[in-house]
C-alpha cells in the first residue's frame, strides 16, 4: 500500500473542511455555468520513448463558478476525444480541477485599498482519469484591482502528488511524481461594448522527479481566449494554447489555436 505523507494527509483533511463550508447551494450569492466545445490539433508527448504525434482533438468542457458568503468556488471537467487509438492519449478520457477559496475580505469584513483587492486561502484538486493522477494544491490567492478587468488573480500553491503510480494496465497509469509548486494567473475582461471578452490563465509548474528518478521538466501553460458574445448565452471564438514542455516532456512544445463555442446558463 502506498504511504501517504503528513503533508498529503493534512491537505486531504483541509479539502474536506473547505468543502464542508462551501458546498451548500443556499449560500451562493452569484453563479455562472458554461458548456464549451473546443476543436484543434493537440500534441501527444513522446516522453523520449515514442515519436511525438499530433491529433485532431475534440474537448467538451463543463465548468462552474460561484460566490458565497465566505469566498468562491470554481471547477471544470474536460471530456476529451483525440481519436488516438495507438497510445490512447486523450482518447475518451476526462480531466478535472476544483478550487475552493476562502476570502479574507469576506470573512473579516475588511476592505483592501490600492492594487490588492483581496487575499484568499485556497485548496485545489486536479484529477486525470486514465492516467490515475491526483494532485492537491493548497495555497494563497491574491486578487488584484486592475482597471478594465472583471478579475485578475494570482495563485501560489503547492503541487502535491498522490497518484497511483506507473502501471502497464490498459490504459497505463502515469508515474507518480515528487511534490512541487505552481504559480497561476487568471483574468477576465470585456470590451467592444461588452460584445467581446478576453479571458484565460497562465500557469508555471516547477521541475520535479518521477518515481523512476527521471526529471519532469518545469512547464509553462498559457490558454488565452477571445470570444464574441452573440447574446447572454452563446459566444464563439478562439483559444490559443501554448504549452512549453507539455506534461513535463522537454521535447514537446505545443503552440496551437482551437475553435471555441460556448453556452452560458
Amino acid at each position: 500500500m502506498k504511504k501517504i505523507s503528513i503533508v498529503k494527509l493534512l491537505s486531504f483533511c483541509y479539502l474536506f473542511v473547505l468543502l464542508g463550508f462551501s458546498l451548500p447551494a443556499s449560500a451562493a450569492d452569484w453563479s455562472t455555468t458554461q458548456l464549451d466545445i473546443q476543436y484543434g490539433e493537440l500534441i501527444t508527448p513522446g516522453f523520449g520513448f515514442r515519436p511525438e504525434t499530433e491529433n485532431d482533438t475534440l474537448i467538451y468542457t463543463f465548468q462552474h463558478a460561484s460566490g458565497w458568503s465566505k469566498g468562491d468556488n470554481f471547477f471544470f471537467v474536460d471530456f476529451l476525444n483525440s481519436g488516438d487509438e495507438v497510445t490512447g492519449f486523450n482518447n475518451y478520457d476526462w480531466y478535472g480541477e476544483w478550487y475552493t477559496n476562502f476570502s479574507y475580505g469576506k470573512i473579516s469584513g475588511k476592505e483592501f485599498s490600492g492594487a490588492l483587492k483581496d487575499v484568499g486561502f485556497t485548496f485545489g484538486l486536479n484529477m486525470a482519469a486514465d492516467a490515475n493522477v491526483i494532485k492537491y494544491l493548497p495555497g494563497i490567492r491574491l486578487d488584484w484591482n486592475v482597471p478594465g478587468f472583471v478579475f485578475v488573480n494570482t495563485l501560489f500553491s503547492a503541487y502535491i502528488d498522490d497518484s497511483v503510480g506507473f502501471s502497464l494496465t490498459v490504459p497505463a497509469s502515469a508515474p507518480s511524481e515528487d511534490d512541487s509548486y505552481m504559480i497561476d494567473v487568471a483574468w477576465l475582461m470585456f470590451f467592444g461594448d461588452g460584445k467581446w471578452s478576453f479571458a484565460g490563465h497562465m500557469e508555471y509548474i516547477a521541475e520535479r522527479d518521477n518515481e523512476f528518478g527521471d526529471t519532469v521538466e518545469a512547464w509553462i501553460l498559457a490558454q488565452p481566449q477571445i470570444r464574441y458574445h452573440f447574446n447572454d448565452a452563446v459566444s464563439a471564438g478562439i483559444e490559443y494554447q501554448y504549452w512549453q514542455n507539455k506534461l513535463g516532456d522537454k521535447d514537446a512544445d505545443e503552440s496551437t489555436a482551437q475553435l471555441l463555442l460556448t453556452w452560458t446558463f
